[in-house]
């Protein structure tokens, strides 16, 4: 990576002194829409002839410069953030799909990713076909003439495991369609998915980029990769927009088309804007994400070491374990760590496992992922208590699965946490 490093831009990365006040931290505008100039100023940038400030739901200062800071740290041309991860995926989708159209998703997701592409996106008459990432022939046997694009994670969530970006962005480039990522777990820190081969970086800005469980955000980023051109395949983008006077946004755009697609056509008609004060919490995070994630991964190493030898533990899946299967594709792709978040199982299952999670005291019991606090969920029981058994299974959530985000607290007082509810199981 040329020019600053990551360190720096997580802190400076598209962020200037206010040049009203000289306040150097970020201002927060709490205000829902922005005086024009005159009236050609109006026409010029609701016409796209200008770029500038409408409406918060569209564009905010606070807002922009979160834009900026993640598009640097992923390394891609623009970005766009909005209200929650699930919202930017919605945003995506809507971007790239027409009715009828199909895409590929690895099976191994976020719980919530599965039930809203298996069944809210059958609303939009948008069809998930799913692949297994642990046979990556099977993302390219699911391809169809209707395909559109390829959803992966790069830490896959619950089971922390790495996937082969650069194999399935391969396949996806084969086949002439766009590599979606979402690097919630990961975080730029860890993987830059746009440099294995990603066209499209989704993230949960609620996680670990902010870092500290209090405010709820998404971001898109345009890796300014992707041909949209090259075929009839995504008229969003190739063909002329009604709504602007004919403009053909990827003729105008360029390399960051994709990203004034989902601004101007999906975050304006949809809606799913994210607030001033949200933007303003998570920059806030982004500037520690670095010292964060390091101490993340060192603590759930020394975790999962510790649990591994646990004899009221059947086994233990982290990746940053070197005898785990996945170990070496996690250095090739998260050479850092791997990440926070893991999975182990109880002997005992369902009910073990339900029984050990009530008896933990400094973990907080609760839904979220990439707090500084250490966290703990029962999968099968709550995030994918929607999902039928063999859909559990597959994800990676069992009944005896347990998943721990381990947080950045002193490493020996969560294994003392652990230990005292395991000797109630």
């Amino acid at each position: 990576m040329s020019g600053p490093g990551f360190e720096t831009l997580a802190i400076h990365a598209g962020a200037q002194p206010d040049p009203t006040t000289g306040a150097r931290a970020t201002p927060i505008y709490q205000t829902t829409s922005f005086v024009f100039d005159d009236v050609d100023h109006a026409a010029s940038l609701f016409g796209l002839q200008q770029f500038g400030n409408i409406y918060t739901r569209i564009m905010n200062p606070t807002q922009a410069v979160l834009e900026e800071r993640v598009a640097a740290l992923e390394g891609g041309t623009a970005a766009v953030a909005v209200a929650s991860g699930h919202a930017a995926q919605l945003i995506i989708f809507q971007s790239l799909m027409q009715p009828g159209d199909e895409f590929v998703a690895s099976r191994k997701l976020y719980g919530g990713s599965i039930n809203q592409f298996g069944h809210a996106f059958k609303s939009f008459d948008w069809r998930v076909k799913w692949a297994d990432p642990d046979d990556i022939s099977s993302f390219e046997a699911a391809i169809t003439e209707k395909t559109r694009a390829i959803f992966i994670e790069s830490i896959a969530n619950p089971g922390g495991i790495v996937v082969d970006i650069a194999a399935i962005a391969a396949i996806a480039q084969k086949h002439g369609i766009p590599l979606i990522v979402d690097n919630t777990m990961a975080t730029p820190y860890l993987c830059r998915p746009i440099e294995h081969g990603a066209d499209i970086v989704v993230h949960s800005l609620t996680k670990f980029m902010g870092g500290h469980g209090n405010s709820m955000g998404g971001a898109i980023v345009d890796a300014g990769t992707f041909d949209w051109s090259a075929s009839d395949h995504y008229p969003m983008l190739s063909q002329p927009r009604p709504e602007y006077n004919g403009i053909v946004l990827h003729e105008t755009f360029g390399n960051f088309a994709f990203a004034i697609a989902c601004r101007v056509l999906g975050l304006r008609d949809l809606g799913p804007a994210i607030s001033p004060f949200n933007a303003f919490m998570i920059l806030t995070g982004i500037e520690t994400l670095p010292l964060r994630m390091q101490r993340h991964c060192d603590n759930a190493k020394a975790v999962a070491e510790h649990l591994k030898g646990h004899e009221k533990v059947s086994w233990v899946s982290y990746s940053g374990l070197a005898d785990h299967p996945n170990h070496a594709m996690m250095q090739k792709y998260s050479p850092k760590g791997a990440g926070a978040v893991f999975t182990f199982g109880l002997k005992g299952g369902f009910e073990v496992g339900v029984t050990f999670v009530e008896a933990l005291e400094l973990f907080s019991h609760l839904a979220n992922i990439g707090d500084t606090r250490s966290l703990v969920i029962h999968p099968a029981s709550t995030t994918h208590k929607q999902l039928a058994d063999e859909q559990k299974i597959a994800a990676g959530a069992g009944p005896d699965v347990v998943r721990l985000s381990i947080g950045i607290e002193n490493v020996a007082d969560i294994i003392a946490d652990l230990d005292q509810a395991l000797a109630k199981v």
